[in-house]
């Protein structure tokens, strides 16, 4: 995986034996300005005096690192940036290895780009949010142990535990899944699957390559393949698990 200093904003890669340091990972929703692996020297000229940061994607990333600065991380990771997509064996690997590298994360940091408010608002204005119903944040809240809730002034509105209650109701997932009482594994494939039925993705593949992780699968990206995809995820499923209640799904 590729970490980004959150000192000088310079990515660095761990791979193989190399062990990553400790991180914070970045749950957010994709805008039209991101910063991606091959723009990435526009988000370290932001360290040049007197720069100033026009791009919302940068600004996000930028704001992202100082907040796990503070927290006392000197390594951070984000999808848009600390992954090369134009490699396609390297984007497969990203996405069946991303379930694991939230888990991994020393804590995730939530950003809701649409939501002002505070916590006494969420329950209220949170399921307009696009945080909530996008499919590859589902796995990232699952995943993640640790998770902080930002809203689009970088303040915090507190944590997955501390909200579990309401964000239970905006999502439908189990409270003592999200309060750590209960693991993944505890709950049937059909529960999953319906939990999981709500969320939505740009493209049609993403919907079964969002979901690799928490089923513990491991397979190939074939975009353009549309709904096969999704079959294809049934298929390994059954093959990996004893759990038949997806026939019931």
């Amino acid at each position: 995986m590729r970490l980004i200093n959150t000192s000088s904003f310079k990515l660095r890669s761990f791979d193989g034996n190399d062990v990553p340091p400790p991180y914070a990972i970045l749950s957010h929703t994709w805008g039209p300005d991101e910063i991606s692996f091959e723009q990435r020297d526009r988000l370290l000229r932001s360290k040049d005096p007197g720069f100033v940061i026009s791009s919302k994607g940068a600004m996000k990333i930028a704001l992202f690192c100082e907040t796990a600065k503070a927290a006392g991380f000197q390594w951070a990771w984000a999808d848009t940036c600390s992954i090369d997509k134009s490699s396609s064996a390297e984007l497969s690997e990203a996405i069946n290895s991303m379930y694991e590298w939230y888990e991994q994360a020393v804590v995730c940091y939530v950003y809701l780009e649409d939501f002002s408010g505070s916590r006494n608002t969420l329950s209220i204005e949170g399921s307009r949010c696009r945080w909530f119903g996008r499919g590859w944040t589902l796995q990232e809240l699952v995943a993640s142990a640790n998770v902080v809730f930002y809203n689009s002034n970088w303040q915090d509105i507190g944590t997955k535990r501390s909200l579990a209650p309401i964000l239970s109701d905006i999502t439908g997932i189990d409270r003592s899944l999200l309060l750590g009482d209960k693991a993944l594994t505890d709950y049937s494939v059909a529960q999953t699957m319906r939990w999981a039925s709500g969320w939505q993705t740009t493209r049609i593949e993403d919907r079964a390559y969002s979901l690799l992780g928490m089923f513990g699968i491991n397979m190939p990206l074939l975009y353009g393949e549309d709904a096969r995809a999704f079959l294809r995820l049934q298929e390994e499923i059954l093959r990996h698990n004893t759990d038949m209640s997806i026939l019931a799904w």
